[in-house]
């Protein structure tokens, strides 16, 4: 029961609908309306100046070397044993703190460094490393 001949009917539809088209940028004008105000409202702050100049603050390091012997060297300075808590305490006062680096004899007693570091910690200082040299390979 179709009005037409066949060949009318297989005809194939080469309009584009643009009904959807239209639409969706219908909905898209819409939504840029609504957002456009939202996003041109700011609140206006005076912000303070600031001169952005790099701080070379390098943090100060004391040596404490073990040599072969067991003998305490701070600084390069020979220290004895019951001079070295206190050499230590003056240095856990100064602020900032400066960091300890311990450098141990590959022949020493670790009984020795170990007794070098209750004495830092004894003292006040927070920031103990060790130095060490890298393998020759």
């Amino acid at each position: 029961m179709a009005f037409g001949t066949q060949d009318e009917i297989d005809d194939v539809m080469n309009e584009i609908n643009m009904t959807p088209l239209v639409d969706v940028m219908l909905v898209l004008l819409i939504i840029f309306i609504i957002t456009v105000p939202v996003m041109q409202h700011s609140v206006n702050i005076d912000l303070p100046q600031a001169t952005n100049k790099v701080v070379d603050a390098k943090p100060e390091t004391v040596r404490l070397s073990v040599d072969a012997q067991g003998s305490y060297f701070l600084n390069e300075k020979r220290v004895d044993d019951q001079d070295l808590a206190a050499a230590l305490k003056t240095e856990a006062q100064r602020n900032p703190q400066p960091e300890l680096h311990i450098r141990g004899d590959k022949a020493v007693r670790y009984e020795r460094v170990a007794q070098a570091m209750a004495v830092a910690q004894q003292s006040g200082l927070r920031k103990i490393g060790f130095i060490t040299e890298p393998r020759p390979e």
